[in-house]
């Protein structure tokens, strides 16, 4: 199934390094961007790339109006912010968070917000009537431009809605990587978490792109 998909965020490394991957895989891909010039700057460096057009941008509102499915990826401090400017547009619709709440500068050491990680921070401030999952969090952008080779990364997908949760795992396909369902929304808490230890991990070893696998299961 083909998506219309708003990456909010989009003009972030992240955000570029997603769309890019799925307007590769066919779908229709919007940046969300609260800056015009630089959104369009990275649509049309994208769409150089894939020698087509098929990414655009717009403001973030209009950007989550047009899509079926909205992927946030912004910092953690933008995060409900960002959330607010769009919250109308998200009603019935799925959202796949990528936030994880780093402080910088201590961005090796897990931090956890209060309502325990950021996306039940998320889905409690947009009500139950948005499908929020969680997923992402450990993909290192640094992989995602790059379509030479597969990504050495799984992707955990923890989510209480499991037509939600379907989704995001075949995005991650779309993707080049293999999406798992790991559970109900709170567990999202040990994805977040990971980012900083992956972090950490590039630091000592001195490796740009640290990911996890999931072994013991049929590929």
């Amino acid at each position: 199934m083909k998506y219309v998909i708003a990456v909010l965020g989009g003009t972030g490394n992240e955000g570029r390094g997603l769309a890019f991957r799925w307007a590769h895989a066919g779908h229709t891909v919007v940046l969300g961007t609260r800056n015009p010039e630089k959104g369009q700057a990275v649509s049309q460096d994208l769409n150089r790339l894939l020698g087509m057009s098929s990414v655009t941008s717009l403001d973030n509102l209009s950007a989550a109006r047009k899509a079926d499915v909205i992927v946030l990826t912004v910092p953690y401090a933008a995060q409900l912010k960002t959330a607010d400017e769009v919250k109308d547009a998200l009603i019935g619709k799925i959202v796949i968070d990528v936030t994880v709440p780093l402080v910088p500068p201590k961005v090796s050491h897990v931090h956890l917000p209060e309502g325990d990680s950021a996306v039940l921070e998320l889905q409690k401030h947009l009500g139950h009537a948005v499908k929020v999952v969680a997923a992402f969090q450990n993909v290192s952008a640094h992989h995602l431009l790059d379509l030479s080779h597969d990504i050495d990364c799984d992707v955990l997908v923890c989510g209480d809605a499991p037509d939600a949760v379907d989704c995001a795992i075949a995005l991650a396909k779309d993707a080049g990587m293999n999406g798992l369902a790991a559970g109900p929304l709170v567990n999202a808490v040990v994805a977040e978490g990971l980012t900083s230890v992956l972090i950490s991990i590039n630091k000592r070893y001195k490796i740009p792109a640290a990911g996890i696998r999931i072994t013991g299961w049929p590929l």
